[in-house]
């Protein structure tokens, strides 16, 4: 029998692909909390916070949700909050502890017991894998239609030894993907990767990309829950600020390293804007412009959403 304290074969990081949408829903619903109550009015900017205050931001909203979870214990959003705030920070054990409290309290939520299942594949141990394919069968009954669960899933299947199984399920999920989808690239990308790996012909199998109906600049970032706002709510407004700040900057950091990612520069553009920071959204479509450089079709995409949010020099 293996020694259970070993670390199991770790998914790749290619295929942990829907961490961006988990993190711009929380962008979402902060910025959401930001905003005046005035119809049409501009959320507060941030840009005159301090430098000092800047930094260590999602540590400012860690300690703000441990507070309020101390006041109150049962507080499932308050605890699912909190285990985003360290997965975005990379700190996995803390963030399971976290979604394990929030699933205690909600059970039949099936985000609560996806992210703990998620978590349980970041920590790479054989205990933690065997628990996070108990977990995703019991997300998979409580929601079988969820596309974070069904990405899970099917990873595992290519771990397991069954890549073509793995293969079928994310060109499924690619055709039950939504127009405008944040998660259909990196779907595509695994199933892609996969296929190669295993020389899998996957040619004409997998469904073309569909943008969103209305506005490419506004599409596939979902919005936040009345129990969200409630729970975001708790954490201080400047303290709001400065994790939203933080977190869009990691967001252009991200493009720096990987540029050829056009819906990641058409959020970056709408977060710039979002924060009254119309100079750095010009800056970051000009950056999108030169990362597609020969490619037309992008570029025409990129100004067109530009466009749509009202980015200078578009």
């Amino acid at each position: 029998m293996a020694d259970t304290t070993t670390p199991a074969r770790r998914i790749q990081p290619a295929t942990i692909a829907l961490a961006l949408a988990a993190l711009l829903a929380l962008v979402t619903i902060v910025i959401a909390l930001t905003r005046s109550d005035e119809p049409g009015a501009q959320p507060r900017s941030v840009a005159s916070a301090a430098p000092d205050q800047q930094a260590g931001n999602i540590e400012q909203m860690i300690a703000s949700l441990r507070q309020r979870i101390a006041s109150d214990p049962d507080n499932a959003e308050a605890w699912f909050l909190l285990g985003m705030a360290y997965r975005d920070t990379e700190q996995v054990q803390p963030a399971a502890q976290a979604f394990r409290r929030a699933m205690e309290l909600q059970p039949d939520n099936v985000m609560h017991v996806a992210y703990l299942a998620e978590s349980q594949l970041l920590l790479g141990t054989e205990p933690g894998l065997a628990e996070a394919r108990r977990l995703l069968d019991r997300a998979a009954t409580l929601d079988p239609r969820e596309p974070m669960v069904r990405f899970y899933r099917a990873t595992l299947k290519d771990r397991d030894g069954d890549p073509r199984g793995a293969v079928d399920d994310l060109v499924a999920l690619l055709g039950d993907a939504p127009a405008g989808a944040g998660w259909e690239p990196q779907v595509r990308g695994a199933a892609q990767a996969i296929a190669r790996q295993h020389d899998i012909d996957i040619a004409g199998r997998l469904p073309e990309p569909r943008p969103a109906p209305a506005s490419t600049a506004t599409a596939a970032i979902p919005g936040p829950t009345r129990e969200q706002m409630a729970a975001a709510s708790a954490i201080p407004p400047a303290q709001q600020n400065e994790m939203v700040k933080g977190m869009v900057d990691r967001l252009a950091a991200r493009l720096e390293s990987n540029p050829r990612d056009a819906e990641g520069w058409v959020r970056l553009m709408r977060s710039r804007m979002v924060l009254g920071e119309r100079d750095a959204a010009g800056a970051a479509l000009r950056s999108a412009l030169a990362a597609f450089d020969g490619d037309a079709e992008t570029q025409g995409q990129l100004r067109t959403a530009a466009r749509e949010l009202g980015v200078p020099g578009a």
